[in-house]
């Protein structure tokens, strides 16, 4: 029997009020791939990245974890779940140290007294950082001294080490340099080798091209184009999917 996806939504609908802002749209991501999820600006996405963070409960359709049915009540149950997000912010605080940002909400403590214990944060942060291939010179320097992509890197390591199973990326590569854009995208790639699945949702289509393995493209609320392998479309074709001046099918006989 095939493994079960890691995560699959099946017709989702979400209304508010008289707006309905998904109206049928179906996503799967498995371990070990990266899934890029396009869409212009308006498109759905955000709204469906919500529903699988807990954020909003589908007024119909299926979430399966695994296999199984499931329901998110929270962000707290999706994050249990093994659902993390990386936002476009990062969730980082820029005056605090790397190794306190990595144990943000999850401070580790000295007993009796709940005294944090900096010594051994800081000692698993540069140890778990450098098992996943980021060399950092001080996990005591604050993270406001790193670069774009340092920041991504480790915003990223922080969820792996917590026990993410799909990471949401949200444009990681936004507003970052050639060099730290390369970066991030092999960092996608080593986390993706060691079993995670990701989510990269982006409107850079040359970055779809580099570490994706397949896309799902969104218009107007609706799943268009589910699980195309990346190597069926050009950057260019992908975009014009975006838009809508190209069709699946019209790439069908190449799928």
């Amino acid at each position: 029997m095939a493994t079960p996806p890691l995560l699959e939504l099946r017709d989702i609908r979400k209304r508010f009020g008289h707006v309905e802002a998904v109206r049928r749209a179906s996503l799967t991501v498995a371990a070990g791939r990266v899934t890029a999820l396009l869409g212009d600006n308006g498109a759905g996405k955000s709204t469906l990245v919500k529903v699988m963070q807990g954020y909003h409960a589908p007024t119909s359709g299926t979430i399966r974890l695994e296999g199984r049915p499931v329901r998110f009540a929270s962000p707290a149950d999706a994050r249990a779940a093994g659902i993390e997000t990386v936002p476009q912010d990062l969730g980082l605080v820029p005056l605090m140290s790397i190794y306190r940002n990595f144990f943000l909400g999850r401070e580790l403590t000295k007993k009796p007294f709940g005294f944090l214990d900096h010594r051994k944060m800081r000692t698993i942060c540069t140890e778990a950082l450098s098992r996943m291939g980021i060399r950092v010179r001080d996990a005591g320097e604050e993270v406001g001294t790193l670069s774009g992509g340092e920041r991504q890197s480790i915003a990223i390591a922080r969820a792996e080490h917590f026990g993410a199973k799909l990471v949401i990326l949200d444009e990681p590569t936004s507003a970052l340099s050639v060099k730290q854009t390369r970066m991030v995208l092999d960092y996608i790639v080593e986390a993706k080798h060691r079993g995670l699945a990701i989510l990269f949702i982006t409107h850079n289509m040359a970055h779809v091209k580099a570490v994706a393995d397949g896309v799902t493209v969104m218009r107007q609320g609706e799943s268009v184009v589910e699980n195309l392998p990346i190597e069926a479309a050009t950057a260019d074709e992908l975009g014009r999917l975006v838009m809508g001046t190209l069709t699946v099918e019209r790439l069908a006989g190449r799928v």
